[in-house]
């Protein structure tokens, strides 16, 4: 695989880093401009034209470098889509974080994964059966992934720590986050692999967690969901896995104990029923084989050396208003704002950056796009 620069490093740091710069929009830049430098130069002129007030506050090469000597001293690296080590079936999801800090045994990405996750007051009988079904999943060289949260999540990475876990985690991998895992936290430094999207320092918020799920199911050929609420987290990660393409599997619970109530309904939608670590295997056999390589990164022209494209099709203030006509506050594909509003694709792809980085639009899954609420009324 090809590898950035040290100089591409830092641009595509500090343009993911940039302000109302998310993985869509990050991956639109850089096709658009053939590179995250020309990309940096450009973001001041968009993010005024789509109606911002202000330019977008991008960081400086200080602060990359900076925020890069920090998770150095904290034993992690960066690792940017397209790279080897970069986590081989996530690249392959909608909208894949371009880098990742990794801390730990990165060989492990080179084995399968399953997810396994559940309630972080998981009973001790659903912690007893993920002990189970993790240890039964590693004897069979098998990589267990889960969020380090409290519960279902802690009971999966001890019981496969031995032969290989990941813990994906909501804010800075230098965090310790719940602080009662800080041992487990270090030996799965140690020993497995831990993976964060954000700078390190990060206190992980509400609004994360999810963020750090899609990331768990991304990665996994298949998600064991053991014990979860009616509304929990983890059902959030039950329903990225189906957007993903994953196998869902659930463990059934008692119907009296609400922490069964998300995995049996989720049984009853079709979610494959286990009870041990030998009927996940025998569900996840035929998708071992699956390719992981097949979607191209969004920089390999980048990394390659190859010319970016040629300057031009930017959108003009006309083409923001009838783009802006078309939208409304239900979600819409984009190719449906292309018949509608009658400009070229490439057109509406460079307006549709513009009002991303000016905060106007909500991107959703399945590529599609909303008006925020404020600019829908």
């Amino acid at each position: 695989m090809a590898m950035l620069t040290d100089a591409q490093r830092l641009a595509w740091l500090r343009l993911i880093r940039a302000e109302n710069v998310g993985p869509v929009t990050f991956r639109e830049l850089i096709n658009h401009y053939g590179g995250a430098e020309a990309a940096l130069a450009a973001l001041p002129t968009l993010s005024l034209r789509g109606g911002r007030g202000r330019p977008v506050r991008i960081p400086t090469r200080a602060e990359a470098e900076a925020e890069l000597a920090v998770a150095s001293r904290a034993g992690a690296r960066l690792v940017a889509l397209g790279e080897a080590g970069y986590p081989p079936l996530l690249a392959n999801i909608e909208a894949p974080p371009p880098l990742l800090y990794v801390k730990g045994v990165a060989a492990l990405l080179e084995r399968p994964v399953i997810a396994i996750v559940g309630a972080r007051n998981g009973s001790a009988a659903g912690q007893q059966m993920t002990r189970l079904i993790a240890d039964g999943l590693g004897r069979q060289g098998l990589v267990i992934a889960s969020g380090l949260a409290r519960g279902i999540d802690g009971a999966a990475h001890r019981a496969a720590l031995e032969r290989g876990t990941v813990a994906v985690v909501a804010g800075g991998i230098d965090v310790i986050y719940p602080p009662e895992h800080a041992e487990l936290t270090a030996e799965i430094g140690r020993r497995g692999l831990i993976i964060s999207e954000l700078p390190p320092g990060f206190q992980p918020r509400g609004v994360d967690f999810p963020r750090r799920n899609r990331i768990i199911s991304g990665m996994a050929h298949a998600l064991v969901v053991v014990e979860a609420a009616r509304r929990s987290g983890t059902l959030i990660t039950a329903r990225f896995a189906a957007e993903q393409g994953r196998e869902v599997l659930a463990v059934p619970g008692h119907p009296l104990d609400p922490r069964a109530e998300g995995t049996n309904r989720l049984i009853r939608e079709g979610a494959t029923l286990v009870t041990s670590a030998a009927d996940v295997i025998e569900a996840v056999m035929p998708l071992l084989g699956r390719a992981s390589g097949t979607v191209e990164p969004p920089a390999a022209r980048e990394m390659s050396g190859e010319p970016p494209p040629a300057p031009g099709g930017e959108g003009d203030a006309d083409d923001i208003t009838r783009v802006l006509a078309v939208l409304g506050p239900a979600p819409a594909a984009v190719d449906a704002i292309v018949a509608a509003s009658g400009l070229p694709i490439r057109r509406v792809r460079i307006v549709l950056i513009e009002l991303d980085l000016a905060g106007r639009i909500e991107r959703h899954g399945g590529n599609l796009i909303s008006l925020r609420v404020a600019d829908g009324t």
